[in-house]
């Protein structure tokens, strides 16, 4: 039905059943006239809500359309946890073989016996580089990668874990291209994004860069910067980004950092074909089946939870190969969802117990998360 029906400030539809999705969902737009959002929900392969609210650039008061694409953060690991889980079914990759068997030149400085799988699950101990890096830096892909392999870790690797805000995406991309041949982009773009019909990109060319939601941030968003510089040097990488992620053209509203091709964060693409991709991870969607079982149960097994090696305050998300899973700092609709959540919340995940997978985006960076009233409506409405 038309979501219009449920609620005025939205466009979109749904199935019958899901109204106080609808309404949650706009309650949880703050601002309307300077951000917007999407949602996407998929069940047992099938899209059952897609709706949108508010606005996508502030500077022309454009609305929020289905063919609206925002810049996605930490949910790009995700995604990129699903093309090494791709790999790992076709046999490519095994996710307790070390690292540094697959990437020699990581083995430096005591790191050779952290696993794949753990390095995923942030334990590889450089979880920010330890010199400061330029936009230039980071685009020269080999060089970054050089520098990570050879630095010294920050802790012993495997012995305990904090976030790898953006190293990840290093990490990552060395392990797809040793593994495959191909890099991480194109394996997402050929085997997952593609198939699905998905309109997500992790390789971003200037159009698309251009035409992504404008990014806006809350008045309490700047507080949310750490006072720790080990975890502001792993954000912005030293000089890279503004610690905020975004400013009125830097971070990721400017197209040259949307145009880099983390892997770690900065996707761009919809709320549909996140939680697209994400059902295709848990039932079969559009025809298409992207793990299974054994492999699903080889990136949820829990690898990284509690407190981390840096002092950041409670509640801690719980990590397994590159995959979030449920806790209380990110919950999702069960104890054995998954998938990756984002900053200033971002969400996408699946959830095998329900058959169900979700997709979240909005282009206002907030403290607040709006998932929990949404996550109760949507439990209501199952």
């Amino acid at each position: 039905m038309d979501a219009r029906e449920i609620d005025p400030r939205v466009d979109g539809r749904s199935d019958p059943g899901y109204a106080d999705v609808v309404r949650a969902f706009a309650d949880g737009v703050r601002e309307p006239r300077r951000s917007g959002a999407a949602l996407s929900i998929w069940r047992d392969g099938r899209e059952v809500v897609d709706i949108r609210t508010g606005t996508a650039d502030e500077r022309d008061g454009s609305a929020w359309e289905a063919s609206t694409r925002s810049v996605i953060f930490s949910a790009t690991k995700g995604m990129s946890a699903l093309v090494i889980g791709t790999l790992v079914e076709a046999g490519l990759l095994d996710l307790d073989a070390p690292l540094a068997q697959l990437w020699p030149e990581f083995g430096a400085h005591g790191k050779g016996g952290v696993s794949i799988g753990d390095a995923l699950a942030h334990r590889a101990g450089v979880s920010a580089p330890d010199t400061d890096l330029t936009l230039d830096d980071v685009r020269d892909r080999a060089g970054w990668a050089a520098r990570i392999a050879a630095q010294q870790p920050m802790w012993h690797p495997g012995s305990g874990h904090a976030y790898h805000a953006v190293t990840y995406g290093v990490l990552a991309d060395e392990i797809v291209r040793r593994a495959s041949g191909r890099e991480l982009h194109e394996v997402f773009a050929h085997d997952i994004a593609e198939p699905l019909d998905a309109e997500i990109t992790l390789a971003p060319d200037r159009a698309t860069a251009d035409a992504a939601a404008w990014l806006v941030t809350s008045p309490v968003w700047a507080t949310a910067v750490p006072a720790d510089p080990r975890i502001v040097r792993a954000l912005t990488l030293g000089s890279a980004m503004p610690p905020t992620l975004v400013d009125a053209g830097a971070g990721f509203n400017d197209p040259e950092v949307r145009m880099l091709g983390l892997s770690a964060a900065g996707g761009i693409g919809t709320a549909s074909a996140l939680a697209r991709i994400w059902s295709a991870a848990i039932t079969p969607t559009r025809g298409v089946t992207l793990v299974g079982d054994d492999t699903r149960a080889r990136l949820v097994r829990p690898r990284s939870e509690g407190p981390w090696v840096l002092d950041v305050p409670a509640p801690h998300q719980r990590w397994g190969a590159g995959v979030e899973l449920s806790s209380g700092a990110a919950p999702m609709l069960s104890a054995h969802s998954f998938g990756h959540g984002g900053a200033g919340g971002q969400a996408a995940f699946a959830d095998p117990e329900t058959g169900v997978a979700i997709g979240y985006l909005r282009n206002r960076l907030d403290l607040e998360d709006p998932m929990p009233p949404l996550l109760a409506a949507v439990r209501a409405a199952l």
